[in-house]
C-alpha cells in the first residue's frame, strides 16, 4: 500500500482527526461512526476497526497474503482498463447510456423500481431567522420508510427559485441519547442557499437520521447475506434522494428546470447515484464522494468506508463509469488534497476519464467542457470552507447564470434540537429493517409439470447464474500449468502433490492419494470450505506422509487418528483433496478485521470470496483431467456443510463430474456460501434439482423436508438420480 495508508501515520494522526470531527459535529472517517441506536446496546463488533495496514502478515500466511495482494492488483487493473473502453465516439456513449443506467439501477437494488406510493409529506414545525424560513418536515419514500429533512427558504419568494437537494454525509448528532439527524451537521449549507435566493432541502441519511437504520451491514455486523440479496444501503439513499426531488416538484417555490444536487462524503456518493439516474438534476457538485477501484481495493480506502458508498458491482464497473452518466450536465468534482478516504490520485484519474466523455460532447455542443470541473482544496476529509465556497460558486454559475464574488458566509444559525422533525417517532417505521425488504428475493418456483417447462426454468436459471452471480469469473482461462511437486510411496499408498494455476497469480495445490498397486477406477475429489475442514481432510494423509504436510500445518500425533473422508474405497479410488484460495497453504491473515475487509474487496470487484473459491474448485476438477492416470476416470465430487454447496455449484459447470455427494449441506444461502445476487435467482434446493438432472446426487441430511423441491421435481420428471439419506444436523455452519 502507498505510504498514505501506513498504519503508523494513521495512528499518529487519528486521535486529532477524530477530536476535530467531534468538535465540528461531522465525522471525518466514514467507517468509524458511533454505533447506531436500534434499541439495543452496541455489540463488541461495533468498536472502531483496526487501521489499514501496509501489508503486514505472519509467516503462516505470507504466501496467501502476497498472492491475494497480487490478485487484487491484477483484477483491479483489468477493470480499470475495461472502464468505458468500448466508448470511442459520442454515438458509442449515447447508444450505451440507457443500458448503463439500467445496470446501475439493478446494482443499487432498484430494478424493478419499488412500489413507492404516496409521499405523505408532513410539515411538523417552522423556524424563522432574519431573511430565511426553515420548515421541518418528513415524507415517506416508500410506505413506512421515513425521510426527515429541513427545507430552507428565503423569507420572500415571488417566483420559482433554483433549488438544491443537499444529501448529508455521516454526521452524528445526538443530544441526551436522542438522534437529531445528520442534517443538523450540515445546516450551514441550507442557510447559505436560502440567504442567496435558493430553496434548499437537506435530508437525513438512513444510518444517522432521526430513525436510525443500518449502513454497516458487512462493514461491522457480519450481514454477508446482503451480498446474496444484492442489497446496498446506497440504494436506499438513492431512492430517498429521488423521492426528495419528487417532493420538491410539488412545491410552488421550486423551479423544476433548475435543480442541483450536492453533498459531502456519504452525501457526495449519493449525489453521484442520484444524478446518474435522474435527469431532473440540472447540475451536480459531489464533494469527497468518489474515487476509483485502485484506491479502494489496492490502496485500502475501502477499509474506511461503510457499505452505503458502493453499488453491488454485478457488471464490474470502475467508478468513472458512474461519473460518466452525468455528462453533459454541469459537474464539479470537489475534494481536498489530503483525504485518506478519497485520495487525490484516484480522484484525478476519475476526473480524467469523465472529462473524456465531456470532450465527446464538446464536438457536438461547443462549450460543453466548461460544464465539467475539478476543485482541489487543501485539507483532510472535512467540510472545509474552501470546498463549500466552490460548491456555492458552481451553482451560482450554472443555476443562476451569475459569476460574481461571494460576499456572504455560511454560518450555523440553529441549535441542533431546534431542527429535529419528530417529537415522537412513528410506530412501525421500516427504516430499521429496510435492508430486509428493499430487494426482493426470487419467488419460490412453480413445480414443473413437463420436461418443456423444466427446460425453460433450467435455462433461465443457468443464464442468471452466469450473468448475475458468477459474472466475476474469468472470461478466458489461464493455462493450468500443472507442476508435480512430489510423489511418495509408503505403506502401500502413493501420495502425489500438484500445483496448478486457478487464475492469474492464484496458484494452488491438490493432493492425490492412491493405492500403490492395482488400477484406479474412479476419483473422489473432496473440497474444504474452511481451515478446520482442510485439517480434517489432511488427517487422512497423515501418518506415513506427515512430514511432507508440515507446511499445511499438520501436526504429528494430533490428526493421524482422524477418520478418512466418506466413500473413500482405498482399493480402487484415488482420493483428491483440494483447498481453494484462502485455505491451507494460501491462508490469508486471520485477523477478523482483515478477513472482513478482504471479503469487501472481492465485493467491490463484482465477486465474493466463496464465488472465487468455487472457481478454484472448477479449476481443480479440470486439472484432474490433465493428470495421468486420472484423466477420464469417473469423478465423485464431495463437500461437507458449506463445502457441499460449493461443490454443488462447481458441479453445475463441470460436465466431467458424474456423481455429487453433499454431506449436511446448508438448506439456504442465508447460512452460506455468500454469492453475489444468488437470492434473486434461486436457493440451494433449486440448485440441487439442476444438478440431479445431469448426475447422480447423494444428499445426506436430517432436514429432509427442506429438500422437497428437488425430490418432487425428480419424481415428476422420472429421474432416478437423487438419493436423500438421513444424517446429522449441522445447520450449514462450519465443522
Amino acid at each position: 500500500m502507498p505510504s498514505s495508508y501506513r498504519c503508523d501515520l494513521l495512528a499518529r494522526f487519528l486521535p486529532s482527526l477524530l477530536g476535530l470531527a467531534a468538535a465540528l459535529g461531522v465525522e471525518g472517517l466514514v467507517g468509524l461512526h458511533t454505533p447506531h441506536a436500534l434499541g439495543q446496546a452496541p455489540s463488541p463488533a461495533a468498536s472502531p476497526p483496526a487501521a489499514p495496514r501496509s501489508g503486514a502478515s505472519t509467516a503462516a500466511t505470507s504466501l496467501g497474503d502476497a498472492m491475494l495482494a497480487r490478485y487484487f492488483a491484477e483484477e483491479t487493473g483489468n477493470l480499470q482498463a475495461a472502464c468505458l473502453a468500448e466508448v470511442r465516439t459520442l454515438a458509442d456513449f449515447q447508444a450505451r447510456r440507457t443500458l448503463y443506467r439500467q445496470q446501475l439501477r439493478e446494482m443499487l437494488g432498484l430494478d424493478p423500481w419499488p412500489a413507492t406510493g404516496d409521499l405523505a409529506p408532513t410539515i411538523t414545525g417552522r423556524l424563522e431567522r432574519d431573511e430565511i424560513i426553515v420548515e421541518k418536515l418528513h415524507f415517506q419514500s416508500l410506505p413506512g420508510l421515513y425521510v426527515t429533512g429541513n427545507l430552507y427558504l428565503p423569507r420572500k419568494v415571488d417566483r420559482p427559485l433554483p433549488t438544491i437537494l443537499y444529501v448529508c454525509g455521516h454526521s452524528r448528532n445526538v443530544v441526551d441519547g436522542v438522534p437529531l439527524g445528520a442534517k443538523v451537521g450540515y445546516q450551514h449549507h441550507g442557510t447559505w442557499y436560502a440567504r442567496n435566493g435558493y430553496v434548499c432541502l437537506t435530508i437525513d441519511t438512513l444510518q444517522l437520521g432521526e430513525i436510525e437504520g443500518i449502513h454497516h451491514g458487512t462493514y461491522r455486523y457480519g450481514m454477508w447475506w446482503w451480498l446474496n440479496r444484492g442489497y446496498t444501503p446506497a440504494g436506499v439513499e438513492t431512492l430517498n434522494g429521488m423521492r426528495a426531488i419528487d417532493y420538491l416538484l410539488t412545491r410552488p417555490e421550486v423551479d423544476p428546470q433548475r435543480i442541483g444536487v450536492t453533498g459531502r462524503s456519504g452525501g457526495g456518493a449519493y449525489s453521484w447515484f442520484i444524478a446518474a439516474l435522474d435527469d431532473r438534476v440540472a447540475a451536480v457538485v459531489p464533494t469527497a464522494g468518489i474515487t476509483d477501484l485502485t484506491n479502494h481495493v489496492v490502496d485500502g480506502a475501502v477499509e474506511g468506508h461503510c457499505d452505503c458508498m458502493f453499488f453491488v458491482n454485478t457488471y464490474r464497473w470502475d467508478y468513472p463509469q458512474l461519473a460518466a452518466l452525468i455528462a453533459p450536465r454541469p459537474l464539479l468534482i470537489s475534494n481536498t488534497d489530503s483525504d485518506r478516504l478519497f485520495p487525490l490520485d484516484g480522484v484525478y484519474r476519475t476526473f480524467e476519464k469523465v472529462r473524456r466523455i465531456y470532450r465527446l460532447y464538446e464536438a457536438e455542443t461547443p462549450g460543453t467542457l466548461a460544464r465539467v470541473g475539478l476543485n482541489i482544496s487543501p485539507g483532510p476529509h472535512q467540510d472545509t470552507q474552501e470546498l463549500y465556497t466552490h460548491e456555492f460558486r458552481w451553482f451560482q454559475r450554472h443555476l443562476k447564470q451569475e459569476d460574481g464574488l461571494l460576499d456572504t458566509r455560511a454560518p450555523k444559525l440553529f441549535a441542533p434540537q431546534d431542527l429535529k422533525v419528530f417529537d415522537q417517532l412513528p410506530q412501525g417505521a421500516l427504516n430499521t429493517r429496510i435492508h430486509e425488504l428493499l430487494v426482493p428475493t426470487a419467488s419460490p418456483p412453480p413445480l414443473p409439470t413437463s420436461h418443456a417447462q423444466w427446460q425453460a426454468q433450467r435455462q433461465a436459471w443457468q443464464r442468471a447464474l452466469a450473468n448475475k452471480v458468477f459474472r466475476g469469473w474469468p472470461e478466458t482461462t489461464d493455462p493450468l500449468d500443472i507442476e508435480p511437486v512430489f510423489t511418495l510411496q509408503r505403506q502401500g499408498q502413493r501420495l502425489a502433490a500438484y500445483d496448478y494455476t486457478s487464475q492469474g497469480p492464484v496458484r494452488l495445490r491438490l493432493y492425490v492419494l492412491a493405492p500403490a498397486e492395482g488400477s484406479v477406477k474412479r476419483l473422489s475429489l473432496h473440497v474444504a470450505a474452511d481451515q478446520s475442514q482442510w485439517q480434517r481432510l489432511l488427517a487422512t494423509l497423515a501418518g506415513p506422509f506427515v512430514a511432507e504436510l508440515a507446511d499445511e500445518g499438520v501436526v504429528p500425533g494430533k490428526t493421524a487418528d482422524a477418520p478418512p473422508p466418506a466413500a473413500h474405497d482405498s482399493a480402487s479410488t484415488a482420493l483428491v483433496l483440494v483447498a481453494p484460495r484462502g485455505i491451507g497453504r494460501t491462508a490469508f491473515d486471520p485477523a477478523e478485521r482483515k478477513q472482513v475487509q478482504n471479503r469487501r474487496r472481492f465485493y467491490l470487484l463484482g465477486q465474493t470470496l466463496e464465488g472465487m473459491q468455487i472457481w478454484d474448485l472448477r479449476r481443480a476438477i479440470a486439472a484432474t483431467q490433465r493428470i495421468e492416470p486420472l484423466a477420464g476416470l469417473p469423478l465423485t465430487l464431495v463437500g461437507e456443510k458449506t463445502g457441499a454447496a460449493m461443490a454443488l455449484y462447481a458441479a453445475l459447470f463441470e460436465p466431467s463430474v458424474t456423481e455429487l455427494r453433499l454431506l449436511a449441506p446448508p438448506t439456504s444461502h442465508a447460512q452460506g456460501p455468500y454469492l453475489l445476487n444468488i437470492s434473486r435467482v434461486l436457493d440451494i434446493p433449486q440448485a440441487v434439482a439442476l444438478a440431479a438432472e445431469a448426475m447422480q446426487v447423494q444428499l445426506v441430511t436430517n432436514e429432509a423436508r427442506a429438500w422437497d423441491y428437488p425430490r418432487t421435481v425428480a419424481a415428476t420428471l422420472h429421474w432416478h438420480s437423487l438419493h436423500i439419506a438421513s444424517g446429522p444436523q449441522t445447520g450449514g455452519q462450519g465443522p
